[in-house]
């Protein structure tokens, strides 16, 4: 059903865990399957995410998209990570099964949660008090 690429990834994810020093964090869910993706970013002044880690549960394709997705947009800008697809996330697992889609879907999701959290609330906030 999974893939090699799929099946490294969630049996050796990358950025697992929870980034203590998160400023952006984006948690999205899909009641229908029961996954629940939560990303934690560290973004510099420069819009730069520095270091990037998520908390999955779920299937094995959700924890893969979450490992790969993550790794994509490490070191990247804010503008660079939301122009992130899920269809991207997809290729660069080699592919998932038709009914496993919706966990790329999240993944993109999640990313898109954590920027808009960091935009309004941590960027906000430092703006603020400037």
């Amino acid at each position: 059903m999974y893939n090699d690429r799929v099946i490294k990834e969630f049996s050796n994810p990358q950025n697992a865990g929870e980034l203590k020093d998160a400023n952006a964090v984006g948690q999205v869910g899909n009641a229908t399957c029961g996954d629940i993706m939560k990303i934690f970013m560290k973004i510099n002044d420069d819009n730069v995410i520095e270091d990037v880690s998520f908390q999955t549960f779920g299937c094995a394709a959700a924890i893969a998209t979450s490992s790969v997705a993550t790794s994509m947009i490490k070191g990247k800008t804010v503008d660079e990570a939301l122009k992130i697809t899920n269809a991207q996330v997809v290729e660069e697992l080699g592919g998932l099964p038709a009914q496993k889609l919706h966990c790329s879907v999240l993944a993109e999701e999640a990313i898109k949660a954590a920027v808009h959290d960091y935009l309004t609330n941590y960027k906000a906030q430092k703006h603020t008090k400037e």
